[in-house]
């Protein structure tokens, strides 16, 4: 049991982020399915609400659960802030082009290949995250 509990503590983080990231994949293809399949919205406009929303809630769950940031005052606050909504702008390109070869050009299935971008996404966000806007703190 006490090694459990020293591997949970040495991956605390990457756990926290493994079952954060699980919802706000959740959410973002929920988001998406129902935009695109049920509302009929064109699929890049469908992600990009799918993104404003779970974006929202990476934030917040990175910030309070995953990655424990202390940032203090008003300037750290809006770096963290803005590294993070511009790193997550920078996957949300990753995601556009994607979403525009696998179901454009390929004539993917739309669910599958948002859940394929989704993998990617969720990679590329938690290098972000660890190496550039929560570097403050110690996650290794």
């Amino acid at each position: 049991m006490a090694t459990l509990v020293k591997l949970f503590k040495k991956y605390q983080s990457q756990i926290a982020y493994l079952f954060f990231g699980g919802v706000t994949t959740v959410v973002n293809i929920v988001v998406f399915a129902v935009a695109n399949s049920w509302w009929h919205w064109n699929y890049q406009v469908a992600n990009i609400l799918a993104w404003l929303l779970s974006v929202l809630v990476a934030y917040i769950t990175n910030k309070l659960w995953v990655f424990s940031s202390h940032a203090k005052g008003f300037r750290e606050n809006m770096r963290e802030i803005t590294s993070f909504f511009g790193f997550r702008i920078l996957t949300l390109l990753f995601e556009v082009v994607i979403l525009f070869v696998g179901i454009t050009l390929l004539h993917g299935n739309n669910i599958l290949v948002k859940i394929i971008d989704q993998v990617i996404v969720i990679v590329s966000n938690y290098f972000f995250s660890k190496w550039y806007i929560f570097k403050t703190n110690d996650f290794d």
